[in-house]
């Protein structure tokens, strides 16, 4: 996959209309498969950015990706930049690309670098660049229909991340916590549990936290997945999780947990947050399991919350949704819903989204490691929307093989 970075900088001595630009930037097809795009990120929303494919004029000049804007994107004032506009270019048969001979594609910008081999219009006239057929991409053909943009107000991630190095995770808003603090055993937060390996019997590629441990908490390691920023506030968040019943290796025993959940970034903020999923296969504090909790907070220090437990054994591939609107929160599974919280624990800011494997304490000895997986995670803000609409969208942006997108408004 391609992942090329633009930015529009206004260098005339006028306002510039960015629906009035466009950019292309130019690839060399590999073999006979088809290629889409997508936006992945942008200040000015996804939402609010066109992109299409069509081929170069001229022979053997290859094919481009040609991004537009909105009118809604508003305007340009002299000296004033777009700021980053994040794409992805991929074969539809999800085979890697070969970059090396694209023409755009210059393997030594990590940073943004002016380049003449991405070309700039105003209006259909070429104000920066030049094209790979070097009369200039005014005459290129029309291009192929556009893909329609993804809705606003929504993110989407179906983790397609080599491993917690991945300089993709942070520009995409993630980290793979490797700090220490609670919950669990204290100081044992790795990166090293954190992974996106493809999943097993055709199910494709997926987070996976792995919780290992040999009874001591020096070897210990906790594995979580965050947002880096509050994200979510309002409206529907859903994601598709796998539960472990038993250890992936190792005896059976342990008071393991496996949660979803978002939480405000400061716990003493007096407008503290927290919706949380916590799934325990041997209980916990006290408790037979399998339980799973579904908890929402009010006030973390003074421990104000209100939680309701299930006796359910979740042993595999669900569908987790949260939904918060009109001051009632609503937890189901599988499109069944088992909680409500009303208003006096609804949330009242932004919260980061996490993912996590941790022991609650150490009863045994010995090695063993337990395993909690991902498939994607999807957020529409501000409006509930149903587990069926929801898998009509994922399967939607899974169709046309977009990885990740953030259309949500700037906080």
């Amino acid at each position: 996959m391609a992942k090329p970075w633009l930015e529009v900088i206004n260098t005339s001595r006028e306002t510039v209309e960015l629906k009035d630009v466009t950019l292309r930037y130019y690839y060399t097809p590999d073999g006979d498969s088809a290629y889409r795009s997508n936006c992945v990120q942008t200040s000015l929303g996804c939402s609010n950015i066109t992109w299409t494919t069509g081929p170069a004029a001229g022979p053997d000049t290859g094919h481009y990706l040609q991004i537009g804007f909105t009118a809604a994107a508003g305007s340009l004032a002299p000296g004033k930049s777009s700021e980053g506009i994040g794409l992805q270019l991929y074969r539809v048969d999800r085979k890697k690309l070969n970059q090396v001979d694209d023409y755009s594609f210059t393997a030594e910008n990590t940073t943004y670098t002016p380049s003449k081999l991405v070309t700039a219009h105003l209006r259909g006239a070429v104000v920066w660049g030049e094209g790979p057929d070097s009369g200039g991409p005014a005459s290129v053909p029309p291009p192929e229909p556009a893909v329609a943009a993804p809705p606003a107000g929504i993110l989407f991630d179906d983790f397609d991340y080599t491993g917690p190095g991945d300089p993709a995770l942070s520009a995409n808003g993630w980290e793979a916590r490797n700090d220490e603090g609670g919950p669990g055993i204290k100081g044992t937060w790795s990166r090293s549990g954190i992974s996106f390996p493809a999943g097993e019997k055709d199910e494709g590629q997926a987070l996976r936290l792995r919780a290992g441990t040999d009874g001591t908490p020096q070897g210990t390691r906790q594995a979580e997945f965050r947002r880096t920023e509050p994200t979510v506030f309002t409206g529907t968040l859903a994601a598709r999780v796998y539960f472990s019943d038993k250890p992936r290796s190792g005896s059976d025993g342990d008071h393991v947990t496996q949660s979803f959940f978002t939480i405000s970034p400061d716990h003493t903020s007096s407008k503290y947050s927290e919706l949380d999923y916590e799934y325990l296969p041997n209980g916990g504090w006290g408790r037979l399991g399998p339980l799973l909790d579904t908890t929402s907070w009010h006030d973390s220090e003074n421990n104000d919350r209100v939680t309701s437990s299930h006796a359910v054994k979740l042993g595999g591939w669900h569908t987790l949704m949260i939904t918060a609107v009109d001051g009632s929160t609503t937890y189901s599974v599988d499109d069944r819903v088992l909680f409500t919280s009303g208003s006096g624990h609804f949330p009242r800011e932004r919260m980061s989204v996490n993912f996590s494997a941790w022991f609650i304490d150490l009863p045994f000895k010995g090695p063993r490691s337990w395993d909690m997986r991902v498939d994607w995670l999807y957020y529409q803000a501000d409006r509930a929307v149903s587990a069926k609409d929801v898998q009509k969208a994922v399967a939607g942006l899974t169709a046309d093989g977009t990885h990740y997108v953030n259309t949500l408004p700037r906080s």
